[in-house]
């Protein structure tokens, strides 16, 4: 297979330390564009609501990554899955994709809110969401799913940011 060589265009900056599986409700970031890119890039941009952030997993160790089945956060409970029907941070390619709320832009940097990804973590690229883009029709998703991201959102219970 090639390589494929990707360079983070921008850099998350917030309070979140570590990779917890829960709490990222209510966490705003800054996406900070890296120096190689004119602060125009993000001209346009904050007129859309929200943004797809693609970033990289990149504390994740090789060592750790997940090629076949597990069952997702190690939960004997829910089944066995392949990698590919979970959205965990153990994938072969280490990449994230969440929609986030964009609250402003300030020059070369993009404030937002709901973006799951740790201070320091770099940003492969931004998207406008687009409602053509969305899903047509019903989205359906198995029960297990529903119980892992109950708690994913939700407000942080202590210094999970700090630690």
């Amino acid at each position: 297979m090639p390589e494929i060589t990707l360079q983070p265009v921008a850099w998350v900056r917030n309070s979140r330390l570590t990779t917890e599986d829960n709490g990222w409700g209510g966490l705003v970031s800054d996406i900070v564009l890296d120096p190689f890119l004119p602060e125009e890039s993000l001209d346009g941009l904050d007129a859309f609501s929200h943004a797809e952030i693609i970033f990289c997993f990149h504390l994740v160790d090789g060592s750790e990554i997940v090629y076949g089945v597990r069952h997702p956060r190690e939960n004997p409970a829910w089944p066995k899955v392949g990698i590919f029907a979970q959205r965990g941070r153990l994938r072969p390619n280490r990449l994230g994709l969440t929609v986030v709320r964009i609250l402003r832009r300030e020059g070369r940097s993009l404030l937002v809110e709901g973006l799951d990804a740790v201070d320091g973590t770099p940003v492969l690229d931004i998207k406008p969401v687009m409602e053509e883009f969305l899903p047509g029709g019903p989205v359906s998703q198995p029960d297990w799913s529903h119980e892992l991201l109950k708690n994913y959102w939700s407000l942080p219970t202590g210094n999970e940011y700090d630690k």
